[in-house]
């Protein structure tokens, strides 16, 4: 099998697995105190979390906390919901954030969806027209999931610090890939998107911002993330992390390098999202008249995507690709390819081949 879904999550680092490894024992090793218990075991887990936490830290902006959350879902909500104002946010935004307007409004909060632009980024003067001193928080992505689009964050952030509102950056397919915003006051992340477990995300905050917490109990993390944490995941995160910003150069020019060649390979589709300002290693693309799901039949040794994992089966086109324009046809006949740090040009090109076969077999 061949793997080209990178943007619904990645492949476990060696180093990753490693880590997790020693916090996985039994009664024999004694690595599996709960690191929120004050005994010789509870302290040696703690430190494998504090440590973890700083690797993380360390590919974020300075004068901040990391917050350890369940993955980047519950991060975008505790970063929504847990802060004060209105709530503005964008069309292509991931189900994570726009599905938090009911709970938003339920408290008395506006949460309002802005436009983007026809290539996917932001659109900058709906965002500027829709600011009030009631905003309370701007949420945006930093790399689309489905299409691979770099909002223009510093101008985002810029507008909203003007204003007076907080911004929250979904950072899930930027973080350990590129540099990410030092003006933002909140970024999610998620460490199985980095070659980490699933199970595990983050929140960065900067030190200032004042958030209500989701879950109450034990007052664990600052007490804004309450409940026991798990040595093993953390460590994995970590791991990962400390792989990514050590190899940040060396994938980025492996990603690069494997974009070209598959824009050579699919020159008769049409690419979908600006193709300047995008994440190299997610490539949309759509051909009209393009059976997705007999495509993903005919191609079951390649894994692909017909859009985000998050919203497959639901028989929806892409709300990413319809804010785009598209319409439900064209949405329809798109499919998102995502490769990275495992990929070889060989399996590119053996997946190219057959997807290529595939897609001029449905055609008349």
């Amino acid at each position: 099998m061949i793997y080209l879904d990178y943007q619904a999550t990645t492949p476990l680092a060696p180093e990753a697995r490693e880590a997790m490894l020693r916090w996985l024992g039994g009664p024999e090793d004694g690595n599996f105190g709960n690191p929120h218990s004050a005994h010789r075991m509870g302290r040696m887990a703690a430190a494998a979390i504090e440590a973890a936490r700083e690797e993380i830290a360390a590919l974020l902006p300075a004068g901040g906390q990391v917050i350890f959350t369940s993955g980047a879902t519950e991060a975008l909500n505790l970063a929504l919901r847990g802060c004060r104002g209105d709530a503005l946010t964008f069309a292509t935004e991931h189900a994570a954030v726009l599905d938090c307007a009911g709970a938003v409004e339920a408290e008395g909060r506006g949460f309002e969806v802005l436009p983007v632009l026809s290539d996917g980024r932001a659109d900058l003067a709906a965002l500027e027209a829709a600011l009030t001193l009631q905003t309370g928080v701007v949420a945006a992505m930093a790399v689309n999931n489905e299409i691979g689009v770099i909002h223009p964050l510093e101008a985002i952030a810029a507008a909203a610090h003007q204003a007076g509102a907080l911004v929250l950056v979904d950072a899930v397919q930027a973080y350990g890939r590129i540099a990410l915003p030092d003006n933002a006051d909140m970024i999610a992340i998620s460490a199985h998107k980095i070659h980490g477990p699933k199970g595990i995300g983050a929140l960065w905050v900067r030190a200032g911002v004042e958030l209500a917490p989701l879950l109450l109990g034990g007052g664990q993390e600052g007490g804004l993330r309450s409940g026991t944490l798990s040595p093993a995941l953390c460590a994995g995160f970590g791991a990962a992390a400390r792989v990514a910003r050590e190899r940040m150069a060396e994938d980025a020019a492996h990603v690069s390098a494997l974009a070209t060649r598959a824009r050579e390979l699919f020159a008769g589709w049409q690419v979908n999202g600006n193709l300047e300002h995008r994440w190299p290693g997610n490539l949309n693309i759509c051909k009209d008249g393009l059976d997705v799901s007999r495509l993903m039949s005919d191609c079951r040794q390649v894994m692909f995507s017909a859009g985000s994992a998050c919203a497959s089966g639901s028989g929806r086109p892409s709300h990413v690709l319809r804010a785009l324009g598209l319409s439900n046809a064209e949405a329809k006949s798109s499919i998102r390819l995502g490769f990275g740090r495992y990929t070889t040009m060989g399996e590119l090109e053996t997946a190219a081949a057959a997807i290529n076969q595939a897609a001029e077999e449905q055609m008349p």
